[in-house]
């Protein structure tokens, strides 16, 4: 396959690297696995540019997105049900949609696993029409990233340390939100809550948040159940451990599609889509779009 890969500047990762390295090894490696590759390295104003000349393009049949998940989102955005492929070299800071492909975390690895990994049909969710590869959320998390970026760091030690702040003040004064949750085959759910995120595939067991299975074909819905404080630091510290199933502060759904009205004043709170954050519009329709994003996917089998 012929690739266009496109490097964000401006990823974490990629802020210090030797991009001409960096692009002398994926032309490499992708040559050995029988691909081509085109290199262009773009600051993120730029990349939305740039991935639309790809799409359009018709030589092109693949996208490399080196960036963090926010870059990869947006590729996925363009990717979605074009038929074209998206391999994502994780150059951010968590690479949870990298880590739900099992591309390995290290550069040098990823580019070797990516030029051999087969071709896959993953998922990929929707709110209100735009995609999201990961995580759609209200409350808690909205409010972590708006005091995260209202503090200055230059570096992925300096966002982490800053998301550590953030998530603490987010604890002491969390977020009171109500919506209605309505999903098919009349299920309802009324919710007075500080956080709910929807997913993109359940989330695994033992680990960060993100799925094992990215091909699961249904939507997670984790509504936050903590009111006191004791409660949020319980729930923090299970989640910490990837333990979901066993947190008694989070009720879990699974559903195909399913509505949200926001029930409080919509304009006191925002959403955060794939960690953008967003304005949060009162009614949120969520679908799940099975197998519409194809992706290199080391760890799997090639299909015969």
């Amino acid at each position: 396959m012929h690739f266009k890969a496109i490097l964000n500047s401006e990823g974490g990762t990629l802020r210090t690297a030797d991009t001409d390295a960096l692009s002398t090894e994926i032309q490499d490696k992708f040559s050995a696995g029988g691909h081509s590759a085109d290199i262009v390295l773009v600051q993120g104003k730029d990349l939305e540019a740039e991935l639309d000349r790809a799409v359009a393009d018709n030589k092109i049949e693949g996208v490399l997105i080196g960036g963090g998940d926010g870059s990869v989102s947006g590729a996925a955005a363009k990717l979605m049900n074009t038929g074209k492929v998206l391999a994502v070299l994780p150059a951010g800071t968590m690479n949870l949609f990298a880590r739900s492909l099992q591309v390995p975390l290290d550069l040098s690895q990823a580019l070797d696993a990516l030029a051999r990994a087969p071709v896959s049909d993953v998922d990929i969710a929707t709110a209100n029409g735009r995609p999201f590869v990961h995580q759609y959320s209200v409350g808690m998390h909205a409010k972590l990233v708006h005091l995260r970026e209202k503090r200055e760091f230059a570096s992925r030690l300096g966002k982490i340390r800053a998301s550590a702040q953030a998530a603490v003040d987010t604890v002491l004064h969390p977020p009171r939100i109500r919506v209605r949750l309505e999903m098919p085959g009349g299920t309802e759910v009324d919710a007075r809550t500080s956080s709910i995120g929807i997913t993109n595939n359940l989330y695994g067991e033992g680990h960060i948040p993100y799925t094992d299975t990215p091909d699961g074909g249904t939507l997670g819905i984790y509504v936050t159940k903590a009111r006191s404080r004791r409660e949020m630091f319980a729930f923090l510290a299970k989640m910490a451990l990837g333990k979901w199933v066993t947190n008694a502060q989070v009720e879990i759904h699974q559903t195909k599609s399913v509505t949200m009205h926001i029930l409080s004043s919509h304009r006191r709170f925002r959403c955060v889509i794939d960690g953008e954050l967003c304005k949060l519009e009162p009614k949120v329709e969520v679908k799940i779009h099975p197998g519409a994003l194809k992706v290199l996917r080391p760890g799997i089998a090639e299909p015969k």
